[in-house]
């Protein structure tokens, strides 16, 4: 039994839209790519589909920080690694590329600060 899925492509500006083959025995083919990193996004969106998070945290002076993981997470983990990221509270100035946590749920992505924390209200 096969499986066709159609995906637009986000990899790089042109849009694809791919379709993509599944076949019962794990074989997956991808077709309307212009670009040879289509196939790749295709294959990963099936089997293992990540994404960055970029959220805010607390900080001491009551203003939001804004955060993002180094790299992509699985997707799965994203309302997990949302309930960690919501626990921390950063109360000291730091600058924007600070990890404010190492490697989050195991993923090898850090949790970094993506813009100064002066400490002023």
């Amino acid at each position: 039994m096969m499986k066709t899925l159609e995906k637009t492509c986000i990899v790089c500006p042109v849009g694809c839209l791919l379709r993509i083959t599944m076949e019962n025995g794990g074989g997956i083919s991808v077709t309307g790519n212009a670009c040879k990193r289509g196939p790749d996004y295709a294959i990963e969106e099936c089997t293992a589909p990540k994404r960055m998070l970029t959220t805010t945290i607390r900080t001491g002076t009551g203003k939001p920080a804004p955060v993002k993981t180094s790299t992509a997470i699985p997707k799965e983990l994203l309302f997990q690694a949302m309930e960690i990221i919501n626990d921390i509270m950063w109360t000291t100035p730091a600058k924007r590329g600070t990890v404010v946590l190492s490697n989050l749920l195991n993923t090898g992505a850090d949790v970094i600060l993506t813009d100064d924390i002066t400490g002023e209200v």
